[in-house]
């Protein structure tokens, strides 16, 4: 078997040929890029393995420019809804909502950080201690007496 034959092969397939091998531990915890390099090797073949593309990360946005996007998509979709588009506004409607969901995520992700930073300060000085309350005073005593 070659290296086509493996990266063709299914990681079902592939586990099942790895366990054909003594050498070979942790068959069902692996990936196929695993799998394939660890058959590759029990044979003694020399196998370069090629990752799959990644899926490239979103641009980090801060809020502001998440809430323009959003006001923008809002005013396309009130067009699309006259021009009765209802694909196009279901897409609007969508995007708008993933990016809602994106601004308080980063808003939420903003005030962790702060609370953190906040902590952190309180753990660098020494609090004071506080006053112990008074005690409140009997109810009898502050009620004025009726002549």
């Amino acid at each position: 078997m070659e290296e086509k034959d493996l990266t063709k092969m299914t990681v079902t397939r592939l586990r099942e040929e790895a366990k054909k091998y003594t050498s070979i531990e942790g068959v069902g915890t692996m990936k196929k890029e695993d799998l394939i390099k660890a058959i590759a090797d029990a044979r003694g073949e020399p196998i370069e393995i090629k990752k799959k593309k990644t899926r490239k990360k979103k641009k980090e946005i801060d809020a502001a420019g998440l809430k323009k996007k959003i006001k923008t998509l809002r005013k396309e979709k009130a067009e699309g809804r006259k021009s009765k588009s209802r694909k196009e506004t279901n897409r609007l409607r969508r995007k708008i909502k993933e990016l809602k969901r994106q601004s308080r995520k980063f808003g939420k992700e903003k005030a962790e950080a702060a609370a953190a930073a906040k902590k952190g300060e309180k753990g660098a000085a020494p609090a004071a201690p506080a006053a112990p309350a008074p005690a409140p005073a009997p109810a009898a005593a502050e009620a004025p007496k009726a002549e």
